[in-house]
């Protein structure tokens, strides 16, 4: 499983949408710790994808926003 790519948030233009997908990918990260905290089976690749599907599209939202100004 690589990396997701910058490139794979071109469909996304609404910040609504944007803002949904945080929502998820935060409480998909927030689970993820709850699950290590646990000692329950993870992959802990899934941490890094998380967090770097995140910081694309924070970086995607900001952009947005500074774009309609």
């Amino acid at each position: 499983m690589s990396l997701p790519k910058y490139k794979d948030l071109a469909n996304l233009t609404d910040i609504v949408e944007i803002d949904k997908e945080i929502f998820m990918l935060q409480k998909n990260l927030f689970d993820l710790k709850i699950k290590k905290s646990t000692n329950q089976s993870i992959k802990p690749h899934l941490f890094s994808h998380a967090k770097r599907r995140l910081v694309h599209l924070k970086f995607k939202k900001s952009f947005l926003l500074k774009s309609q100004k």
